[in-house]
Protein backbone atom coordinates (compact mmCIF):
# COMPACT_ATOMS: atom_id res chain seq x y z
CA UNK A 1 0.00 0.00 0.00
CA UNK A 2 3.09 2.35 0.69
CA UNK A 3 4.49 1.30 -2.54
CA UNK A 4 1.59 2.40 -4.29
CA UNK A 5 1.01 5.48 -2.54
CA UNK A 6 4.64 6.70 -3.54
CA UNK A 7 4.20 5.79 -6.99
CA UNK A 8 1.38 7.89 -6.92
CA UNK A 9 2.87 10.79 -5.49
CA UNK A 10 5.73 10.76 -8.18
CA UNK A 11 2.83 10.46 -10.98
CA UNK A 12 1.11 13.57 -9.33
CA UNK A 13 4.47 15.79 -9.48
CA UNK A 14 5.54 14.58 -12.68
CA UNK A 15 2.40 15.75 -13.87
CA UNK A 16 2.64 19.33 -11.78
CA UNK A 17 5.82 19.87 -12.88
CA UNK A 18 5.18 19.51 -17.04
CA UNK A 19 2.04 21.68 -16.53
CA UNK A 20 4.36 24.66 -14.92
CA UNK A 21 7.58 24.36 -17.05
CA UNK A 22 8.19 27.13 -19.54
CA UNK A 23 6.90 26.86 -23.14
CA UNK A 24 9.81 25.86 -25.23
CA UNK A 25 11.57 28.98 -26.21
CA UNK A 26 11.06 29.31 -30.29
CA UNK A 27 12.63 31.56 -32.44
CA UNK A 28 11.76 35.48 -33.21
CA UNK A 29 10.15 35.40 -36.69
CA UNK A 30 11.67 36.08 -39.75
CA UNK A 31 12.32 39.41 -40.47
CA UNK A 32 9.83 40.51 -43.57
CA UNK A 33 11.49 40.35 -46.91
CA UNK A 34 10.14 41.90 -50.23
CA UNK A 35 7.87 39.27 -51.58
CA UNK A 36 7.55 41.19 -54.62
CA UNK A 37 11.02 41.79 -55.94
CA UNK A 38 14.11 39.41 -55.30
CA UNK A 39 17.96 39.68 -55.63
CA UNK A 40 18.05 38.23 -59.26
CA UNK A 41 15.48 39.40 -60.98
CA UNK A 42 15.14 42.40 -63.12
CA UNK A 43 14.56 45.67 -61.31
CA UNK A 44 11.44 47.44 -61.88
CA UNK A 45 12.18 50.06 -64.45
CA UNK A 46 10.61 53.60 -63.19
CA UNK A 47 10.81 56.91 -64.42
CA UNK A 48 10.59 59.52 -61.78
CA UNK A 49 11.21 63.50 -61.56
CA UNK A 50 14.33 64.06 -59.44
CA UNK A 51 15.14 67.13 -56.86
CA UNK A 52 17.84 68.01 -59.42
CA UNK A 53 15.55 69.28 -61.75
CA UNK A 54 15.52 66.08 -64.04
CA UNK A 55 13.73 62.66 -64.75
CA UNK A 56 15.59 59.82 -63.71
CA UNK A 57 14.29 56.75 -65.79
CA UNK A 58 16.20 53.71 -64.56
CA UNK A 59 16.69 51.46 -67.87
CA UNK A 60 18.44 54.89 -69.26
CA UNK A 61 21.75 53.36 -66.90
CA UNK A 62 21.87 49.84 -68.04
CA UNK A 63 24.58 48.80 -69.35
CA UNK A 64 26.44 51.82 -67.99
CA UNK A 65 26.51 51.86 -64.51
CA UNK A 66 25.47 50.19 -60.74
CA UNK A 67 22.10 52.02 -59.40
CA UNK A 68 21.44 52.44 -55.87
CA UNK A 69 17.68 52.93 -55.08
CA UNK A 70 16.94 53.76 -51.40
CA UNK A 71 13.68 54.15 -50.72
CA UNK A 72 12.08 55.86 -47.21
CA UNK A 73 9.23 56.77 -45.76
CA UNK A 74 8.53 60.80 -45.40
CA UNK A 75 10.51 63.47 -46.10
CA UNK A 76 11.46 65.84 -42.93
CA UNK A 77 10.90 62.86 -40.33
CA UNK A 78 13.82 62.33 -37.86
CA UNK A 79 15.21 58.55 -39.56
CA UNK A 80 14.96 59.77 -42.76
CA UNK A 81 16.67 62.86 -42.12
CA UNK A 82 19.52 61.12 -40.65
CA UNK A 83 19.56 58.79 -43.41
CA UNK A 84 19.88 62.18 -45.75
CA UNK A 85 22.62 63.44 -43.66
CA UNK A 86 24.67 60.30 -43.58
CA UNK A 87 24.95 60.15 -47.30
CA UNK A 88 25.11 63.82 -48.04
CA UNK A 89 28.20 64.11 -45.79
CA UNK A 90 30.24 60.85 -47.30
CA UNK A 91 29.12 61.64 -51.04
CA UNK A 92 32.65 61.80 -51.38
CA UNK A 93 33.36 58.72 -50.62
CA UNK A 94 30.19 57.09 -52.25
CA UNK A 95 31.17 58.50 -55.35
CA UNK A 96 34.64 57.21 -55.50
CA UNK A 97 32.45 54.04 -56.79
CA UNK A 98 30.78 53.56 -60.33
CA UNK A 99 27.34 53.84 -58.89
CA UNK A 100 24.64 56.77 -59.09
CA UNK A 101 22.13 56.53 -55.97
CA UNK A 102 19.10 58.03 -55.16
CA UNK A 103 16.70 58.32 -52.09
CA UNK A 104 13.22 58.04 -53.06
CA UNK A 105 9.78 58.20 -51.00
CA UNK A 106 5.76 58.91 -52.25
CA UNK A 107 6.36 62.25 -51.46
CA UNK A 108 5.36 65.31 -53.33
CA UNK A 109 8.21 66.71 -55.63
CA UNK A 110 8.10 69.91 -54.01
CA UNK A 111 9.31 68.29 -50.82
CA UNK A 112 11.96 66.40 -52.20
CA UNK A 113 13.49 69.65 -53.42
CA UNK A 114 12.91 70.96 -50.18
CA UNK A 115 14.26 68.00 -48.66
CA UNK A 116 17.44 67.63 -50.48
CA UNK A 117 18.09 71.98 -50.34
CA UNK A 118 17.65 72.04 -46.88
CA UNK A 119 20.52 72.48 -44.33
CA UNK A 120 18.42 72.65 -41.60
CA UNK A 121 15.80 70.48 -40.72
CA UNK A 122 12.82 70.92 -38.21
CA UNK A 123 11.69 67.58 -37.87
CA UNK A 124 8.18 66.46 -38.64
CA UNK A 125 6.23 63.76 -37.06
CA UNK A 126 4.55 60.93 -39.46
CA UNK A 127 1.63 63.97 -39.47
CA UNK A 128 3.50 66.36 -39.86
CA UNK A 129 3.75 67.79 -36.48
CA UNK A 130 6.73 69.33 -35.65
CA UNK A 131 8.65 67.50 -32.84
CA UNK A 132 10.73 69.86 -31.48
CA UNK A 133 14.27 69.52 -32.65
CA UNK A 134 16.44 70.34 -35.29
CA UNK A 135 19.06 68.33 -37.38
CA UNK A 136 21.98 70.51 -39.61
CA UNK A 137 22.69 68.66 -42.22
CA UNK A 138 24.25 69.41 -46.09
CA UNK A 139 22.15 69.71 -48.71
CA UNK A 140 21.94 66.20 -50.96
CA UNK A 141 24.44 66.36 -53.72
CA UNK A 142 22.29 63.11 -55.01
CA UNK A 143 18.86 62.99 -56.51
CA UNK A 144 15.96 62.79 -54.71
CA UNK A 145 12.78 60.71 -56.27
CA UNK A 146 9.21 61.59 -56.25
CA UNK A 147 7.18 59.01 -56.63
CA UNK A 148 3.70 60.70 -55.24
CA UNK A 149 1.43 57.91 -57.07
CA UNK A 150 2.99 55.68 -55.07
CA UNK A 151 3.37 53.28 -58.58
CA UNK A 152 6.88 52.38 -58.66
CA UNK A 153 6.72 51.80 -54.63
CA UNK A 154 4.45 49.54 -55.19
CA UNK A 155 6.33 47.71 -58.11
CA UNK A 156 9.08 47.12 -55.35
CA UNK A 157 6.72 45.57 -53.29
CA UNK A 158 7.79 48.43 -50.38
CA UNK A 159 4.52 50.70 -50.63
CA UNK A 160 3.21 49.92 -46.65
CA UNK A 161 -0.35 49.86 -46.95
CA UNK A 162 -0.53 50.22 -42.74
CA UNK A 163 1.46 53.30 -43.33
CA UNK A 164 -0.89 55.20 -46.18
CA UNK A 165 1.45 53.45 -48.85
CA UNK A 166 4.70 55.19 -47.53
CA UNK A 167 7.81 53.69 -48.77
CA UNK A 168 9.05 51.19 -46.31
CA UNK A 169 13.79 51.87 -45.70
CA UNK A 170 14.52 49.45 -47.94
CA UNK A 171 17.37 50.10 -50.37
CA UNK A 172 18.03 48.31 -53.80
CA UNK A 173 21.49 47.45 -55.40
CA UNK A 174 20.77 46.73 -58.92
CA UNK A 175 23.90 46.05 -61.61
CA UNK A 176 24.30 46.95 -64.35
CA UNK A 177 22.31 44.61 -66.30
CA UNK A 178 19.08 45.59 -64.58
CA UNK A 179 18.80 42.74 -62.16
CA UNK A 180 18.86 43.20 -58.41
CA UNK A 181 21.98 42.19 -56.63
CA UNK A 182 21.03 42.99 -53.51
CA UNK A 183 18.06 44.23 -50.88
CA UNK A 184 18.81 46.14 -47.15
CA UNK A 185 15.95 45.58 -45.18
CA UNK A 186 17.31 46.70 -42.29
CA UNK A 187 18.83 50.24 -42.93
CA UNK A 188 20.54 52.17 -40.60
CA UNK A 189 19.98 55.89 -41.46
CA UNK A 190 22.94 56.72 -39.07
CA UNK A 191 25.19 54.55 -40.74
CA UNK A 192 24.04 54.76 -44.14
CA UNK A 193 26.34 55.56 -46.01
CA UNK A 194 29.13 53.62 -44.46
CA UNK A 195 26.71 50.48 -44.73
CA UNK A 196 26.54 51.76 -48.80
CA UNK A 197 29.53 51.90 -49.56
CA UNK A 198 30.45 48.02 -47.34
CA UNK A 199 27.96 46.68 -49.67
CA UNK A 200 29.14 47.96 -53.14
CA UNK A 201 32.82 46.83 -52.04
CA UNK A 202 30.76 43.29 -51.34
CA UNK A 203 29.74 43.54 -54.69
CA UNK A 204 32.56 44.04 -56.64
CA UNK A 205 31.70 47.37 -57.51
CA UNK A 206 34.83 49.03 -59.39
CA UNK A 207 35.90 52.35 -57.96
CA UNK A 208 36.24 54.78 -61.12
Amino acid sequence: MRRLMILALVVIGSAVTGAQAPPSSTAPPARVVPTVVKVGDMAPDFTLPGSDGKTHKLSEYRGKTMVVLAWFPKAFTGGCTTECKSLAENGDKIQKYDVTYFMASTDQLEDQIAFAKATSVALQGRNGESVGRTVEKKSADFPMLADPSGASARAYGVADELDRGRARRWTFYIDKSGRVSAIDTAVRPATSAEDMIAKLVELNVPTK
